[in-house]
């Protein structure tokens, strides 16, 4: 492919946040014929069509999780995510429902049994990153802000909460490519990742203001007694007690950015999708004229010539 400098952004969604989100928040009176819970694909299908029309975006891929427990990350950390409660059957069946309502609308959609959204979407973003396209990340997942790049931003939408790089470092204390680092030793408590128990974030940012990143503060770790942080004294025996689990957790927080499965056909190009199955999805789930109105204007307005 040619490096094209474009200036508008590619849009990568980070699906399972919405999905979730929707799950929790929209009433639970959806449902198909057959009584199953459809609110779910109902609020994500209508959050896609809300972020087209905000955006007007002409480049906007979708990542979901494929399962909590299969990920590769859980062959280096078995309890990796193990503090989550699997998806009751009503949210999993939405899931599907959801991936079939963004291709059937023309939105790349990635998926992937061994990697994860956040995975998928840094591959994408690396991609992007080489045709000297920016992007927004659209999350609200911080793990996430780790790929903002001078030209970048990462968008909480629900929150509308938009942070390019020096936002970020203005929100965490730390710059985008800190937040590995960063999340190494607070822990994330979300994901059951262990860090560097009595590590929180303002102690975790003053440490990587001055060493930067994590190899270097091992690497200098007798000088973590004279900075000037609370508690410097006894810190850095508690940061050589707890190194393997900081090693661990630095495994678990850093995405991968070269997945192959992605950069064979990295799509993030919208098309016109495939009105017909639209169609026939929208009448299994008894969605009504509005919402279906707006999917379908989100579906022709995808580039003609983008089939993928």
């Amino acid at each position: 492919m040619s490096n094209t400098r474009t200036t508008r952004p590619a849009y990568l969604v980070d699906a399972s946040v919405y999905v979730f989100r929707a799950w929790f928040s929209m009433p639970d009176r959806f449902a198909d014929q057959a009584g199953h819970p459809t609110n779910a694909v109902y609020g994500f299908a209508r959050f896609l069509c809300e972020l087209v029309d905000q955006t007007g975006a002409s480049d906007l891929a979708v990542a979901f999780d494929e399962s909590l427990t299969t990920s590769f990350r859980n062959d280096i950390y078995p309890d990796y995510k193990a503090n989550r409660e699997p998806a009751p059957a009503e949210l999993q069946r939405q899931f599907a429902w959801c991936k079939d309502i963004a291709r059937h609308a023309g939105l790349p959609v990635y998926v992937d049994e061994r990697f994860e959204a956040d995975d998928l979407i840094a591959s994408l973003a690396a991609h992007c990153r080489r045709q000297q396209q920016p992007v927004c990340v659209v999350s609200g997942d911080k793990d996430l802000a780790q790929l903002i790049g001078e030209k970048d931003e990462w968008w909480d939408f629900a929150r509308r909460r938009r942070l390019d790089a020096a936002g970020v470092f203005g929100h965490f204390g730390v710059h985008p490519d800190q937040i590995p680092d960063f999340l190494a030793l607070t822990g994330d408590s979300v994901d059951n990742i262990p860090g560097v128990p009595g590590i929180g974030p303002k102690t975790a940012a003053a440490l990587l203001g001055h060493f930067h990143s994590l190899d270097h503060l091992y690497q200098r770790l007798d000088e973590v007694a004279w900075l000037k942080i609370r508690g410097a004294k006894t810190l850095a025996a508690r940061l050589r007690q707890h190194e393997p689990a900081a090693r661990l957790a630095r495994q678990l927080t850093g995405l991968e950015t070269d997945i192959a499965a992605v950069q064979r056909n990295p799509v993030t190009r919208r098309s016109q999708g495939n009105g017909d199955a639209l169609d026939a999805l929208l009448d299994s789930l008894g969605f009504g004229r509005p919402l279906r109105e707006r999917l379908h204007r989100l579906r022709v307005s995808g580039p003609a010539d983008s089939s993928g």
